[in-house]
């Protein structure tokens, strides 16, 4: 399996009311196959490679969602630095059997992440690939705290946007708050950016949450779109052109909410 860089994007699963047919939909719109775990969840593969997880809802209450882990080495500090920078901890540490040990957290405004540190399983086979994981980005009001808490717990560089150039995946438009993250230890900027902090402006409801967006890499972003709605899923944002090539954001057929980028023929983005 691949290994990741501490703080570096590595697991996304969703939560679903109906399980089977999230596989339905799931395998219709990126090919997955599928193999059932040791409890309410399925693991979803791609050319015989992990790329993500289905789980059962096991309590109504939850938002039907996905989420995405973040690599530690050392989950018991990474979880009491979250605590020390102003976070919640909603799930303390867990072992999941040989696999690793998982935690879930809630950023200052909200947003909620999982942690994961690797025992026998790494996280993703296959990344920055057709159908397979390929950014995420968290979108909040508190920005400034919200800054700091990354930089702070994961040790995250941010680069700000230019805002009168071009705009990173979810950022679309001049004039966007926007920061990439990039990890401790590497040159800041795009080439090394794993993920992005974007703003909830007052164009939203004010009751819409602050909350993660984690991206699908497609071959045809509008073919996608269309087929997810054949599927029976909705398109919130329809396809549009951005530097980093083209890009839609979806829900699936019982309400998840992802995003599916196109990267351009000639560029992919540094992993």
């Amino acid at each position: 399996m691949a290994a990741f860089a501490r703080s570096a994007p590595c697991w996304v699963d969703v939560q679903l009311p109906d399980l089977e047919a999230g596989k339905r939909f799931y395998g219709e719109l990126f090919g997955w196959t599928f193999r059932a775990g040791d409890g309410p969840y399925a693991d979803a593969f791609s050319d015989g490679r992990l790329v993500a997880a289905l789980a059962a809802k096991q309590d109504g209450r939850m938002p039907t969602a996905w989420g995405v882990y973040f690599a530690t080495d050392d989950i018991v500090a990474t979880v009491a630095r979250i605590r020390e920078a102003g976070g919640q901890v909603i799930t303390d540490p867990v072992r999941v059997g040989r696999a690793g040990a998982l935690a879930q957290a809630a950023d200052p405004g909200g947003a909620v992440f999982g942690l994961w540190q690797a025992g026998e399983r790494e996280g993703f086979q296959k990344r920055h690939e057709p159908v397979s994981f390929c950014w995420t980005e968290v979108y909040t009001r508190e920005k400034d705290r919200v800054d700091a808490f990354y930089e702070e717990v994961f040790g995250f560089q941010g680069t700000d946007l230019d805002t009168a150039g071009a705009a990173e995946p979810g950022a679309p438009e001049p004039g966007v708050d926007f920061r990439m993250w990039s990890p401790a230890g590497t040159e800041p900027g795009p080439d090394t950016a794993i993920g992005g902090r974007s703003v909830i402006t007052d164009a939203f409801p004010a009751e819409m949450p602050s909350y993660f967006l984690s991206y699908f890499a497609v071959q045809d972003c509008n073919a996608t779109a269309g087929h997810a709605v054949r599927l029976g899923g909705r398109i919130s944002a329809p396809p549009f052109d951005i530097p980093y090539g083209r890009m839609a954001v979806l829900q699936d057929d019982q309400g998840a909410v992802f995003a599916v980028l196109q990267p351009p023929v000639s560029g992919n983005r540094a992993e």
